[in-house]
């Protein structure tokens, strides 16, 4: 059963959301309600509860991973989920899905390679290349009547002009919410074919799509040289503080090296914890999914609607996917210091800025909806009071 509130919610807690010392230091004040980490607020499903009380109650914690259930599991969840037929042997497993990222970079491509990403996108993406000592390459998306689309034009030079090695790609789209559909992925694919360019997608969001909107993932796209970040169970069951990282590798040779690469890194054991949170998720799981999946689209809903009514001047992207929804404030025509200080001191809200996503407007911002929705309510209440005194 999907619950919106935690039974214990006087129980003490550290999370980074809520940090006094990190919101003091992003947005200048505490005193906020945070939707800037794409996370969830809400209590996680009951198996998975139940299997980590299991291991407590066992009080032994013995050297313990169940790879071969684990990813015949993730397996069937995807057939299940998205028609994928995917082989349980091709899994390999990272610590986290932004290490595997990290360590893929690394391994399939040297310093001062050309990395492509379509801003605005997870600010992550190039803290991760620039670390590498690789170039970040980005090809925006182009915004077309409130919709986001690649720029496939653009996209063509840079991958003709030989400096991409990789392709990071981010699907559901963080932070503008795009699904990719089927010709935008075969395109994408045909391109990265013409030089051999390594795809590696981020799919941590694949499974929260919405209005029965197909995912296409990577996995499913004939294409030898690709990484599927299946991801984990972090986003679809709220296990952000305890998931790991999972890759999908078809081809024989460059699954081999990736399992070999992490192998030597003794990056492929999990614990126990991750790995009982994991299985009960995928195996236990689906009735709590699509309860949560259904409250966030009418949290998605009523956000969309609440804008266009409420806040006219307030651009809102519809996300066809993740729990993240994009908002652009140019039309209230406050500078950039104005903008903030509405959003964080009078309707006190901390967003995420745009600029940590690559985006050149400095008035746009991500919100994350993965809330009671009553707590929505007020939060847009707060926000609409503020814009109508600006």
């Amino acid at each position: 059963m999907f619950k919106t509130e935690p039974n214990n919610p006087e129980l003490s807690n550290k999370f980074i959301k809520s940090d006094a010392n990190m919101l003091n230091q992003i947005y200048g004040t505490s005193q906020v309600t945070p939707y800037w980490i794409a996370d969830m607020a809400f209590p996680v499903a009951a198996p998975i509860t139940q299997a980590m009380q299991h291991l407590v109650d066992r009080q032994t914690l013995s050297y313990e991973f169940d790879s071969e259930t684990l990813f015949q599991l993730i397996a069937d969840w995807n057939r299940s989920q998205h028609g994928l037929g995917l082989n349980p042997k091709r899994f390999v497993q990272t610590p986290r899905v932004l290490s595997a990222i990290a360590l893929v970079i690394r391994e399939f491509t040297e310093e001062g390679d050309g990395v492509l990403i379509q801003t605005p996108v997870y600010h992550q993406f190039h803290r991760l290349i620039s670390s590498a000592g690789r170039q970040v390459i980005e090809n925006p998306l182009a915004l077309n009547n409130g919709h986001y689309e690649i720029d496939f034009e653009h996209l063509t030079s840079q991958i003709q002009s030989g400096k991409v090695k990789m392709i990071l790609l981010c699907n559901p789209h963080n932070p503008v919410g795009r699904v990719w559909s089927k010709d935008e992925m075969r395109r994408l694919v045909e391109l990265a074919r013409q030089r051999d360019v390594l795809i590696v997608s981020d799919e941590v969001h694949g499974d929260i799509v919405f209005d029965d909107k197909p995912f296409i993932s990577l996995a499913s796209v004939d294409y030898r040289n690709a990484i599927t970040l299946l991801g984990s169970p972090a986003k679809n069951f709220g296990l952000n503080s305890i998931a790991n990282g999972y890759l999908y590798v078809e081809d024989d040779g460059l699954y081999q090296r990736v399992k070999d690469l992490v192998s030597s890194m003794a990056l492929d054991h999990g614990n126990a914890f991750s790995t009982y949170a994991t299985i009960a998720a995928y195996k236990e799981g689906q009735p709590w999914f699509e309860q949560f999946v259904s409250y966030t689209q009418n949290n998605r809903d009523w956000l969309v609607q609440f804008i266009q009514t409420e806040l006219p001047d307030v651009e809102v992207t519809i996300p066809e996917g993740t729990n993240q929804i994009w908002l652009n404030f140019s039309g209230l025509g406050l500078e950039d210091e104005a903008l903030k200080s509405l959003l964080t001191i009078k309707a006190k809200l901390a967003l995420t800025p745009g600029s940590w996503f690559g985006e050149k407007g400095s008035h746009f911002y991500r919100m994350n909806f993965a809330v009671p929705l009553s707590q929505l309510k007020v939060s847009m209440l707060a926000l609409k009071v503020a814009v109508e005194e600006r």
